[in-house]
Formats: structure tokens, C-alpha cells, sequence
């Protein structure tokens, strides 16, 4: 039975899914449940509502009660996707964050001026990126959960100053990283014999590339550490390369942007959703709702398909920027 939703709908739903605190997301719910209509179609729908609603109460009421004894390395994930910046110290790790994000990590010229994570929010064109301030890597000690933080993220930024030895800093870290049994992804053809490796994509950051004269250490270090790693610099001090960077990691999460159309009306362009590269029409759906995807009918595609406006198969696989319109 079709759901028939308003297009109310789908405004508070844009604003549910751009809400990053808990408080934000139980406010578009309930704002959700008074736009839809009620009647057998819709019954579903509304439990599921009820249900996400009643599990961020009860999640916003534990924060509250637990807050004082939670760890600050347990973060949730936001945006379209987690990156944790580590690093040895004095790399500029601090700095690199605080020019990329809102947040306000302390910066200084001592080491081991981080001693817990500091999450922000990385804007990318349309989307936002969630990078995560880590405390130093060093031999003496690292914290467990610090591995489990890593462990938990979808990219791993190493954070080196060009001007310092750059192959011993990244030699050191992985050193460390491996010691806790976590490797960069490349590493899954000749895998470690440890039943525990987790294997994580990577990018290395060449910090305090300043200007152009530091491109000739760039490419000396690249060719030094071989062609596996993926390297790109950046100055945290003047802004060098900061928007080549933001493009990289958005690329190296290897996510798609995908728009909805609401049939009859003009794309929602202003919040794209988030899928795996590779995802279909029916993951689409199912992200929105799964009554969207156990009822779809139909779907056409702008973008990726033949034509615009084309109907395609639950199958068909999307790509980045993609405008879908299901029908259900």
C-alpha cells in the first residue's frame, strides 16, 4: 500500500539527516511523525519513527547520566566519514586540523600537547568530513584506546614534517601501527601472519610543505618510500595545498554523493546522501526507509544512466552525483 507522504516529508527529513547532535535528530523526529498521515500505508513507517525516536531518548538520557565516566576516545561517527590524524610529535598534526576544521585543538610548539582527541567537522563542497586530532605516537606508550579509535575509522591520516626526516617519522609510526596489528590496505596481498590485522586505508600528509621550494623534497621523499604510499603535502602554517587535500581525503573515503527527487518536484540538492561507491538503486532506498525498499517500484536516475531521467533496475549502480527518484 503506498505511503502517499507530503513533501513536507522529505524537507524534515533533509533536516534529519544534516543533524549531527542527538538533540537535533529527536526534535526532525518528532517533527516527522506529526507530518505523516495516518492510515494502513503508513503504519510501518510510523513505528519505525516511534522506535528510532525512543532509542535517541534513551541514548540522549545514558549520555547524560554517563557522561562523566564515558571515555573520550569512544566517538560517534558524523558527516560522511571518520578520519583519524596521527602522527609523531611537533608534525604539525594540531595546526592541520584546526585549519581544516571548526574545531579548536590546543596548538604548540612542545610535544605531547594533545592528550585526548579532539573531533571536528572537515567541510567538503556539499558534504562534511569528520577528522579526529589524536594524541602523538611515540615508543614509550599508546594508549589501547587509541588503537581502537583508529581501528574504528574509515581513513587514516599520517601526519609527517617534510622538513624533518620525513621517512624516519613514518617509519616510527608504522612501526608503532603494525605493533598493534593495523596496516594500510595495500598491505592485504602480502598480509601479516597475525589473525588480528586490521587493514585500513591510508594517506600520508608532508606537513610544513610551506612553498614551492619544498617541492623538490616532496618528490625525493616519494621516491624514497616507493610508489604504495599515497603522499600529498600541505602547509597548516600558510594554506598551501589545503584544498587539494580536502579533495583527497573525500576521495580516498571512497563514498558517493547521491540526490533524491521527490516525483513532481525539483531535486533536494542542498543534502546529499552518503553510500559506499558500488551501491545500488535498493541500497539507496534502503537507507532512506526500509519500507522504501521492500516497496519500491520504480526508480529513475539522472547522471549515471543512458539518458536523464532513465528507469532503471534495483541494481543499477550509482555514482557520485547521481539525482534518484524512486517511486514507490
Amino acid at each position: 500500500m503506498p505511503t502517499n507522504l507530503p513533501p513536507e516529508y522529505f524537507e524534515v527529513e533533509r533536516r534529519y539527516r544534516a543533524a549531527e547532535s542527538v538533540r537535533e535528530r529527536i526534535a526532525c523526529l518528532e517533527e516527522l511523525l506529526s507530518t505523516v498521515p495516518k492510515h494502513k500505508g503508513t503504519d510501518r513507517l510510523r513505528a519505525d519513527l516511534r522506535r528510532k525516536l525512543s532509542r535517541l531518548r534513551d541514548e540522549s538520557k545514558a549520555r547524560t547520566s554517563t557522561s562523566r565516566h564515558e571515555s573520550a576516545f569512544l566517538i560517534d561517527k558524523a558527516g560522511a566519514g571518520q578520519v583519524v590524524v596521527v602522527g609523531p610529535p611537533n608534525t604539525g598534526k594540531s595546526a592541520l586540523v584546526a585549519a581544516l576544521t571548526n574545531a579548536a585543538p590546543e596548538v604548540s610548539s612542545s610535544p605531547f600537547s594533545t592528550w585526548t582527541p579532539t573531533p571536528g567537522m572537515m567541510p567538503f563542497e556539499d558534504v562534511q568530513v569528520q577528522l579526529i586530532d589524536t594524541p602523538p605516537l611515540h615508543s614509550d606508550f599508546v594508549q589501547p584506546e587509541l588503537t581502537d579509535l583508529i581501528r574504528r575509522s574509515d581513513l587514516i591520516l599520517v601526519v609527517l614534517d617534510l622538513q624533518a626526516d620525513p621517512i624516519r617519522q613514518l617509519e616510527d609510526t608504522m612501526a608503532l601501527l603494525e605493533a598493534h596489528y593495523i596496516f594500510p590496505d595495500w598491505r592485504q596481498d602480502d598480509p601479516p601472519d597475525a589473525q588480528r590485522a586490521s587493514f585500513k586505508r591510508l594517506v600520508v600528509v608532508a606537513n610544513k610543505a610551506d612553498d614551492a621550494d619544498s617541492d623538490e623534497l616532496l618528490e625525493l621523499f616519494r621516491q624514497l618510500i616507493g610508489e604504495h604510499w599515497p603522499v600529498i603535502s600541505a602547509s597548516a602554517t600558510t594554506g598551501r595545498n589545503l584544498a587539494q587535500l580536502r579533495a583527497r581525503v573525500f576521495a580516498s573515503l571512497e563514498v558517493i554523493r547521491v540526490y533524491s527527487k521527490p516525483p513532481g518536484r525539483d531535486p533536494d540538492l542542498s543534502a546529499p546522501f552518503v553510500l559506499k561507491k558500488g551501491s545500488t538503486v535498493e541500497e539507496l532506498a534502503g537507507k532512506i526507509h526500509q519500507d522504501f525498499r521492500q516497496h519500491l517500484l520504480a526508480a529513475r536516475v539522472w547522471g549515471s544512466a543512458d539518458f536523464d531521467g532513465q528507469m532503471v533496475a534495483r541494481d543499477h549502480v550509482l555514482q557520485d552525483g547521481d539525482i534518484v527518484e524512486l517511486r514507490i
